[in-house]
């Protein structure tokens, strides 16, 4: 069985098993015969794309979600295999360890932030939030003229829809995690 008439076959089961269908229930709602629903998740069949818009449309569901691979239930991110974005002569590095994905709405970066530094970040559109988790050194977030002095442990949350200064006034790397969450 190829990899797609696996992913199809595995996709389709777990949405049925979800919903709690048979394939009697299956083959009423999308015109598919149940010999046919059976063999696909099975892996014993390869649909069509019409076979597949009508599994999708009886579903209710994207074509894309019957086709397309699952996230893996576990991710790991090393430091060491990313490659950081940086800003003012490398005194601020970031590096982006889950990207954006609208359907959780956020993003988790990990930030160097190195002494001296600071860097002011312009306000973000709409409603967006972000929280920032210190792993060591001491961190000074500015909002409207305002020093938040976080230090390792310390975290905080803040409406993004405005321009805020991350800065290290220290002699030390300063690392933290950064969350952005969009509403």
């Amino acid at each position: 069985m190829n990899s797609i008439q696996s992913q199809i076959a595995e996709n389709l089961k777990n949405i049925r098993k979800l919903r709690g269908y048979s394939y009697d229930q299956l083959a009423q709602i999308t015109g598919v015969s149940k010999g046919m629903l059976s063999q696909i998740e099975k892996g014993e069949s390869s649909p069509t794309v019409n076979t597949l818009w009508k599994i999708a449309n009886g579903l209710q569901v994207s074509f894309s979600s019957l086709v397309e691979e699952k996230e893996p239930t576990v991710s790991v991110v090393r430091l060491s295999e990313k490659t950081a974005v940086t800003e003012n002569n490398e005194q601020l590095q970031v590096y982006p360890y889950f990207p954006f994905d609208s359907s959780k709405k956020f993003e988790i970066y990990f930030m160097e932030i190195m002494p001296g530094c600071v860097h002011t970040s312009d306000r973000h559109h709409g409603s967006v939030e972000e929280y920032v988790l210190v792993c060591d050194g001491e961190a000074t977030v500015i909002i409207q003229e305002v020093d938040y002095v976080l230090k390792k442990g310390d975290s905080m949350r803040f409406e993004a829809s405005q321009t805020h200064t991350y800065a290290n006034h220290t002699h030390q790397i300063t690392s933290c995690y950064l969350l952005i969450y969009y509403a």
